[in-house]
């Protein structure tokens, strides 16, 4: 058992502006689980025994961040210069991907990547790997290990790429197949079906990619749509039978309820309706989308049609792991077009809100009692100006606001898997 009190934040229902707070609050954990919360006043009175109590008067501890759409291999190809999305997939992506052939590669990428995560107070993600299937096999056997709830997929692209990162229609179908039914549903990992996007995979490829979606119905979805414009005409040349860049998904049944699309700036308004009406989830990813030049994603207009939405890091187009200044991004972005993103609303976005768009608000995202304890604590006192410039917050939703536009990793003192420090910073 371990009991922690500290100041505790959390976001028991889908309201955002009705986050659940205690300035001294209790978090018991028991076999991984959250046992119990409240105020520690309710607990002293009850007669628990505070002998062996971690005390933290000064923390906040959150839920762990949860990043619903990130590319493993691409850390090695973060902070690029100078290119937009095609050519940056083409001169940096592919080489870098290219190199997740080799078995040992990949398994300390993905131990370095991991412990990155943590690091940066991310306990949960959504995983693209490469079209290699021991990328995922190494992605998935290093978060075992540390008892991660992780999603991750093999890349399908048959087409359009260099030879040396390509699958087929069949070895793409059969290698996920394959990797269901050994990944999924082991311990806390899930599998994600992944086309890449629909111009690197021909028709075959995505035809019998939704065949396995509708085989496996538990899997997950995810892929890009609509992230750039000289993208989605080059969708359009490579697939000219569709009439816009959705279609070339919903012909091959590839926008389950649930599929996790990233980007979605320049949806028509047809394609908004449609991605509505499915349930499909638009994976707002900010700092990749202002870093490659791709656009600002109508965040609020999206919302107010109906589609459901989270917020991702997208590394490696993304310039960082930390959910905290995919934050600061995704402020401006929603500034630039008149919407202002409330500090609650960040937060809850970036733990119960992404559990939720990704169907796994049951598991994680929030400190109800029966969820999986994954958790962060940040210590302000760890960042100088940050330490100074909330002694000056007049609320909780001033302090928010300072971790989400000054923060990044420096601030996350603690992360924890299952009620067990993962990452200290003390330690590292």
């Amino acid at each position: 058992m371990r009991l922690i009190r500290s100041r505790i934040l959390h976001w028991p229902t889908d309201q955002w502006h009705q986050p659940e707070y205690w300035e001294d609050g209790i978090l018991l954990i028991e076999a991984g689980k959250v046992l119990d919360l409240g105020p520690a006043e309710r607990f002293i009175t009850a007669g628990l025994d505070l002998t062996h109590c971690e005390h933290y008067p000064t923390r906040l501890v959150l839920p762990g961040f949860i990043d619903p759409h990130l590319h493993f291999p691409q850390v090695d190809v973060m902070a690029s210069f100078g290119a937009q999305l095609l050519d940056w997939l083409n001169d940096y992506t592919f080489p870098a991907e290219a190199r997740y052939s080799d078995q040992v590669f990949s398994e300390a990428a993905a131990e370095t990547f991991l412990d990155l995560q943590l690091r940066h107070g991310t306990t949960s993600a959504f995983a693209f790997c490469t079209s290699h299937r021991n990328s995922v096999e190494a992605l998935f056997g290093a978060a075992e290990r540390r008892q991660l709830r992780m999603v991750a997929g093999k890349v399908l692209m048959d087409q359009n790429a260099p030879a040396e990162i390509l699958d087929t229609a069949e070895s793409g179908a059969q290698d996920s197949e394959d990797l269901i039914r050994a990944w999924h549903g082991r311990g806390r990992l899930g599998y994600a079906l992944t086309p890449r996007f629909s111009g690197t995979s021909s028709s075959a490829q995505l035809e019998k990619t939704g065949l396995l979606v509708q085989q496996y119905p538990s899997v997950w979805l995810q892929t890009h749509l609509s992230e750039n414009l000289a993208e989605i005409a080059w969708i359009k040349s490579v697939h000219p039978q569709y009439q816009d860049y959705l279609q070339s998904y919903e012909a091959h049944g590839l926008v389950p309820k649930g599929g996790l699309f990233g980007h979605c700036i320049h949806l028509t308004e047809s394609e908004t309706q449609r991605l509505a009406d499915a349930g499909g989830v638009a994976v707002f990813c900010p700092s990749s989308n202002l870093f490659l030049g791709s656009g600002l994603m109508p965040f609020e207009a999206l919302q107010a049609a109906g589609v459901d939405l989270a917020i991702a890091s997208d590394i490696g187009g993304g310039t960082s792991l930390s959910m905290l200044k995919t934050l600061a991004d995704a402020y401006k972005v929603c500034q630039l077009q008149k919407y202002v993103l409330h500090p609650f609303e960040a937060f809850y976005r970036i733990t119960r809100g992404n559990a939720r768009a990704t169907a796994l608000e049951g598991f994680i995202g929030d400190f109800r009692v029966g969820q999986e304890a994954d958790f962060v604590m940040i210590d302000p006192a760890q960042v100088p100006l940050i330490a100074r410039r909330v002694q000056s917050a007049q609320d909780l939703q001033g302090e928010l606001f300072i971790y989400m536009t000054l923060g990044d990793e420096q601030l996350i003192a603690e992360t924890s898997i299952l009620g067990e420090p993962a990452y200290r910073a003390d330690a590292s």
